[in-house]
């Protein structure tokens, strides 16, 4: 990868570099699966808490649970999760944004002081595209999405995920820019441009 490359991964739409990554211990809760699909998403949301070499917890001392992924048929199904409209402002006005858009996912992130993420709310319309990906590709993508704070056009043009023979992984260039942004060398939070040559360079420290 070039810094360019790199670059492109954090410079969001408006022209801002925005990077963060989690400032600590992230605690997952899935809600609209049954056991065996919510199995595959806490799996795949700890292999890749693994590969950044971050941790995970049993409950956060703030909100219980900060990475919360919600499933749904419709979005208007969100306007009747219980309190969701307090952890989320103006909910109406996103449903509506969602519908009107024809997306299938959706993102917030929540920052601490220091800018660091503390929460991650996950949203996914099953419509047909999602519903045939496979569980694990699908709870791997989610996963790397919710590790850090991706541009908002990171994966338009590109998948987090790769092809190898007739297997479906991380990326490895998506992987091995996880594993740099969680170095202990790192920052925790970034907005100048010149972060993506260091992570390139902790890439190539790491390789």
């Amino acid at each position: 990868m070039t810094p360019d490359d790199i670059g492109a991964l954090f410079t969001r739409s408006s022209g801002e570099y925005a990077f963060a990554r989690w400032g600590r211990p992230i605690v997952p809760v899935v809600f609209g699966v049954d056991e065996a699909t919510l199995a595959i998403i806490k799996g795949a949301v700890e292999a890749v808490v693994a590969l950044a070499g971050h941790s995970m917890a049993e409950t956060d001392p703030e909100l219980g649970a900060n990475l919360m992924v919600f499933f749904c048929r419709d979005w208007a199904e969100l306007l009747e999760v219980p309190n969701l409209d307090r952890l989320v402002d103006g909910l109406a006005p996103l449903v509506a944004r969602l519908e009107a858009d024809g997306a299938n996912q959706y993102r917030i992130f929540r920052f601490d002081s220091t800018g660091a993420i503390r929460a991650c709310f996950s949203f996914l319309r099953m419509d047909a595209a999602l519903s045939e990906t496979p569980a694990d590709i699908l709870a791997l993508s989610l996963a790397a999405q919710a590790i850090v704070l991706w541009s908002d056009r990171a994966f338009a043009e590109r998948s987090p995920m790769a092809r190898i023979g007739e297997t479906v992984v991380l990326h490895p260039d998506i992987g091995a820019v996880i594993r740099a942004a969680y170095d202990p060398m790192m920052p925790a939070v970034a907005s100048d441009p010149s972060h993506a040559l260091r992570l390139l360079a902790r890439m190539a420290v790491a390789s």
